[in-house]
């Protein structure tokens, strides 16, 4: 039988309260404040938020489908780990990424296109100098996006917004590991990205989104080596 209190809430308000925990418990595991592992229990969120469990299983579904929760066989649900023992895998498929979606941008991108991509490498710059690690995750993620989408191929489109989606965690660490001062050249990086995709220079595009990904590589991978004996889970 439906509870009496949820019931008598509208649709749409019940759409906002999941939002509002999805939103939340997101931040959370992005920034890894719920570091990967951790138990998410049902009865305890329904507590904190002062929601039914309806809400509370839309948003973990919700994050079940990007990757950030698993559910067990015995229907337990924890904050999924990352898999760093298939990292080099996921490097290889996004240094690939950068570099085809960034030259077929060279090749296909229209005014309205460029228009965008420096719109959003205006508010990751804006996020940089703000020390505000998860909206540089987001305008990264929606820089390297739009990259793609003026490139007009809609598989890699899509194939870019999965592995954006997937190594944001990985992103945390990046920039955790610069205290969340990233250098300044690497936002310049993304200024000669853009101005080689202006000029439809192909082959500077794809050499300095090569760069791009091989110096987040590089500091994960001189990461990885500092702290393996990290407590996080593999």
């Amino acid at each position: 039988m439906p509870d009496e209190a949820e019931s008598s809430v509208p649709e749409r308000k019940r759409g906002a309260g999941a939002k509002i925990v999805y939103d939340l418990l997101r931040d959370e595991i992005l920034s890894l404040s719920l570091a990967p592992g951790s138990p998410i229990d049902e009865v305890q969120l329904s507590e904190r938020f002062g929601m039914s469990r309806t809400p509370i299983r839309e948003a973990l579904v919700r994050l079940g489908e990007e990757g950030l929760v698993s559910t067990l066989p015995n229907r337990s649900t924890m904050v999924a780990a990352i898999d760093f023992l298939n990292l080099h895998a996921y490097f290889d498929a996004l240094t690939l990424m950068y570099r085809v979606t960034s030259r077929l941008a060279a090749q296909q991108h229209r005014a309205s296109d460029l228009r965008q991509i420096e719109a959003l490498h205006q508010e990751f710059s804006e996020a940089v100098a703000a020390q505000d690690a998860l909206a540089m995750i987001a305008t990264n993620a929606a820089f390297h996006t739009a990259i793609a989408e003026a490139g007009r191929n809609p598989y890699y489109t899509s194939l870019s917004k999965r592995l954006l989606a997937d190594g944001r965690r990985i992103l945390r660490l990046y920039y955790d590991s610069y205290d969340d001062k990233l250098p300044q050249l690497f936002v310049d990086e993304h200024a000669r990205l853009i101005r080689a995709i202006a000029d439809r220079d192909v082959e500077t595009a794809d050499r300095v989104a090569e760069a791009d990904a091989k110096q987040i590589i590089q500091q994960i991978q001189k990461l990885l080596t500092r702290t393996s004996g990290s407590a996080i889970p593999l």
